[in-house]
């Protein structure tokens, strides 16, 4: 490990300790999983992970942060979210991470003082700042925590941390919840959200890895990294995708020229 990134965690560490306590906003993405494994490193039981039960968030990888926080060895609890009761959220502006996020922060903020834990935090890192990431406003009016973004950390740093501490998550391809597939403009439903999720699991299960399958109602827009299209236009595996997309309602399946970035149904605007 670089001294940079020796320094770096040093710093995280020392950040977590003199919290005493802290609930993680714990996803199982590369940023949270860190944040945990030396949350529960520092504090033992005072760390406690809870993961959020919604619509948004696939079912794959809810079952991965059960696993991930029981490999940790961390306590582990969930809390239902309640984002579909509110219009602000469905109505899907811009600002719809910010409600989504007000939401989390709330329960967790609930569950925190149940439980007598003096903070929450979550998994921002340095890099989010370069980002549109309204759910960051929720986080600070909330007076939840980053102390990765607090220390500095980059998401390669992270990565690399992650690879030198055996944490599977450490290359991890980037995830975002189910609801950033869909324009701003377009009403959020459970529908969309099942067909995006069934419609990246079919992808993935083709060994397509870093991917984002965006939704346009009878279009589905897909988003892979260029050197992944020849996997896409192969024979077999395009039919395939074609058949198995058609079967989800898709009338129209295509490929982002692009290619997979993050971010790509945002504003021009920067958070």
């Amino acid at each position: 490990m670089l001294t940079r990134v020796k320094t770096k965690y040093a710093r995280l560490k020392q950040l977590i300790k003199q919290l005493g306590s802290v609930v993680i906003a714990f996803s199982a993405g590369v940023d949270s999983t860190l944040l945990l494994k030396v949350a529960h490193d520092v504090l033992g039981d005072k760390a406690v992970a809870i993961t959020a039960v919604s619509p948004t968030y696939p079912a794959n990888e809810l079952e991965e942060a059960k696993q991930l926080a029981s490999q940790i060895g961390a306590r582990f609890m969930l809390v239902k979210t309640n984002e579909f009761k509110d219009e602000n959220f469905l109505s899907n502006t811009p600002d719809r991470c910010f409600f989504c996020k007000t939401e989390l922060f709330s329960l967790l903020k609930h569950k925190a003082d149940k439980l007598h834990i003096k903070h929450v935090a979550y998994g921002a890192n340095a890099d989010d700042l370069k980002d549109f990431r309204p759910g960051m406003k929720a986080a600070r009016q909330a007076h939840a925590i980053a102390p990765l973004l607090e220390a500095n950390l980059t998401k390669d740093e992270i990565r690399e941390i992650s690879r030198e501490l055996g944490l599977k998550t450490w290359n991890k391809p980037s995830y975002a919840c189910l609801a950033s597939r869909i324009p701003y403009g377009t009403r959020i439903t459970t529908g969309a959200l099942n067909r995006i999720e069934e419609g990246e699991n079919a992808l993935r299960a083709l060994g397509l890895k870093q991917l984002r399958l965006r939704y346009h109602n009878e279009t589905a827009r897909i988003e892979v990294p260029p050197e992944d299209f020849t996997i896409i236009l192969k024979d077999g595996i395009r039919a395939k995708i074609v058949e198995q997309l058609k079967t989800l309602g898709f009338r129209y399946i295509t490929i982002d020229l692009e290619g997979y970035r993050t971010g790509s149904m945002n504003p021009e605007k920067k958070a």
